[in-house]
């Protein structure tokens, strides 16, 4: 892991990016941070040029996004281009629909979903890229629906961003599941997770009980690309979470 391989999810600010003069501020000190590198979430209705503008002028890498499901159904030619023009291989799902949440032949349509588009995009030279949260660690038949989706979608076209507190959240090893994905994730969501008053909260890198040194040696050995930071929920300004977590990251990379 390099500092320049170690990315911010704008999800994490997610209040302070609904207009454009909010993201661009919130850019600006996402760089005065460290972070070099951004994954695109969360944000107001902002076009993408002038996204793709901020960040370039920021000196920000787009790594990956996540967008709405209906987008990818519905208007796949847009998601390309877009993510083209901001130079942005990677596609995230950020979840899966409720819809699909419904046992063991969800989860299946789901995985011939995502096979379907993910073939369509990378034709585009782009990667579909799938993010859990602990919901999928239910077992069906014996396994998890994660895992379910692991194995019937199309390996070629369907990837995965694990994201490491959801993962311990649902009750299985963050570093067995980087292991597992080997050659499907490019794109790893990096979070803690503390216990405050016998509840499980979010909390900044290496401020929790993760067993970091195992998680980033699995996610070196495998391949990772980005080092993605995300907290859902911050105990004060989010931007200062992201600093915390920047500054322990960094002083764990090559």
């Amino acid at each position: 892991m390099k500092k320049s391989q170690i990315a911010a999810q704008l999800y994490t600010v997610r209040n302070f990016t609904k207009t454009a003069e909010d993201l661009d501020a919130s850019l600006k000190k996402i760089k005065e941070i460290g972070y070099e590198a951004v994954q695109v979430s969360g944000i107001g209705p902002i076009e993408p040029e002038a996204v793709r503008e901020m960040c370039q002028r920021h000196g920000l890498t787009i790594c990956a996004t996540h967008v709405p499901f209906d987008w990818l159904l519905h208007d796949l030619e847009s998601v390309m281009k877009v993510h083209q023009s901001w130079g942005c291989r990677y596609v995230g799902i950020g979840s899966m629909p409720a819809e699909f949440r419904t046992g063991l032949a969800g989860y299946q349509e789901m995985a011939r979903t995502l096979s379907g588009i993910g073939a369509k995009l990378s034709e585009a030279g782009l990667k579909l890229i799938y993010h859990n949260h602990k919901f999928e660690f239910e077992k069906f038949e014996g396994k998890p629906g994660l895992e379910w989706l692991l194995d019937a979608s199309d390996a070629a076209h369907v990837g995965f961003e694990l994201d490491t507190y959801w993962v311990q959240a649902g009750g299985a090893d963050p570093v067995k599941w980087v292991r597992k994905v080997e050659g499907r994730m490019k794109v790893v969501h990096l979070k803690d997770m503390a216990i405050v008053d016998d509840t499980q909260v979010f909390a900044e890198i290496g401020e929790g009980n993760m067993d970091w040194p195992a998680v980033i040696e699995a996610c070196r050995e495998t391949g990772v690309e980005w080092y993605v930071v995300e907290q859902d929920k911050c105990p004060g300004d989010p931007f200062e979470s992201l600093a915390v977590s920047y500054r322990t990251l960094s002083s764990w990379a090559d």
